[in-house]
This record gives C-alpha cells, sequence and structure tokens, in this order.
C-alpha cells in the first residue's frame, strides 16, 4: 500500500483518495488507468480548494493474505491496513480488469472481505480496462450492482479502457473525456461531505462502568 501526496499549498482540511487497483502484472494498464483517475479526481477538487492525498492498495501484493483471510476468517496484519483504509477515505476508485465479461476475481475477494456498511454513503468511482471494447458493458452489469449492494455512492460515469485506447495518440479524446468527467462527478461528491473521521476501534466497546453495572 502506498501513499502519493501532492505537493502544493494548503487547501484546508485534507481528503483522502483510496484508490484499489487489481492489476495482475506490473505494469499494468489497470493501474495507468487507475493512476490518470486520481490524477484527475485530484486536480478536480483542487479547483474547488480542496487538497487531497492519494493512498493506493495493488491488490496482486495481498493475493496470497486474501486467500489466507478466506480460509482463516482473519486478515492477518499486513492485510489489515489494506482493509482498514477503506473504513477512513473520503472517496473510493475501483479498478479491475475484466475477465470473461466480468470484474477479476482478485477485486471481488477484496471487497468480499470488507466490513457491513464500510462503504455506506461512500463515493465511489468505477474504472475497468479489457482487451476489446465489447467489455464495457461489465462496469453496469457487474461492478455497478456489486457496490450499490454494498451502499456505495456510484459516481454515474464509470470510465473502461480498451487496449485501442491506450493506442491512440493523447490515449483517445474520448478516454480522457471519460476520465475528466468521472472526476469531476467524484469531486462534487466528496466536496458536499464532511472529512472522513478515523475509524475508532473502540468505538463499540461498553465501558467499565457499564459492564459494572450487568
Amino acid at each position: 500500500m502506498s501513499t502519493d501526496t501532492p505537493r502544493g499549498a494548503d487547501l484546508g482540511p485534507r481528503r483522502r483518495i483510496l484508490v484499489v487497483s487489481a492489476g495482475l502484472r506490473e505494469p499494468s494498464s489497470t493501474r495507468l488507468l487507475a493512476d490518470r483517475l486520481s490524477s484527475a479526481a485530484v486536480t478536480s477538487l483542487s479547483a474547488q480548494g480542496i487538497a487531497a492525498d492519494v493512498e493506493v492498495v495493488e491488490l496482486r501484493e495481498y493475493a496470497h493474505d486474501l486467500a489466507d483471510h478466506l480460509l482463516t476468517g482473519f486478515p492477518n496484519a499486513r492485510l489489515r491496513p489494506a482493509l482498514d483504509a477503506l473504513g477512513t477515505a473520503d472517496a473510493v476508485i475501483a479498478v479491475t480488469p475484466i475477465f470473461n465479461a466480468s470484474y477479476s476475481g482478485l477485486f471481488k475477494t477484496y471487497f468480499d472481505l470488507v466490513e457491513p456498511d464500510t462503504l455506506a454513503d461512500r463515493p465511489v468511482l468505477l474504472g475497468a480496462t479489457g482487451g476489446t471494447g465489447r467489455h464495457s458493458l461489465a462496469l453496469e452489469h457487474a461492478l455497478r450492482p456489486m457496490f450499490s449492494y454494498l451502499h456505495a455512492v456510484v459516481v454515474p460515469t464509470a470510465v473502461y479502457a480498451a487496449t485501442e485506447d491506450w493506442g491512440v495518440s493523447g490515449n483517445g479524446t474520448g478516454l480522457v473525456s471519460r476520465i475528466d468527467r468521472a472526476a469531476t462527478e467524484l469531486a462534487a461528491l466528496v466536496a458536499t461531505r464532511e472529512p472522513a473521521a478515523p475509524a475508532d476501534p473502540f468505538a463499540g466497546t461498553a465501558s467499565f462502568e457499564d459492564l459494572l453495572r450487568r
């Protein structure tokens, strides 16, 4: 998990954008799209007077940890911060490669292990990559329903990048336009919300006095 803190003047309360990238190779077009989306979101927030930090969870680095969690029912010390980061983010950018007309297994596993209501009312921008534009509908029939089930607030514009989108000079006007539009929508949602509060691990713990009363 890495953090990218943009330089520049402090524009007030900082917001945290968590980027979840499920690319399997390094480098990958999935991570490239994730970086383009997060950069555009930071720029859009800055235009509204809001500074933002970007934190990246590269799921390929946690593949074995995610499998262990599925088998044991508990996250290990390495995986726990990558899961907790979702609960303290002001917005999430989630990007996956498309396999067999749906999200990757690694991507699904990570979000299967998220605690209930972690993403409730959380702004989420969806992105996906694939070899052909024919898979772009996976964003609507696979990813959007999953995040709606998790009660996230998914921005209207989802961004799909096919192989040919990267081969066009300037990465293709269509792709650049979709990235900018989606980032603007995400920034608008973040701007209307108070900064996310850090998770309190003792929030649900009864006090010693309450225990004595029982």
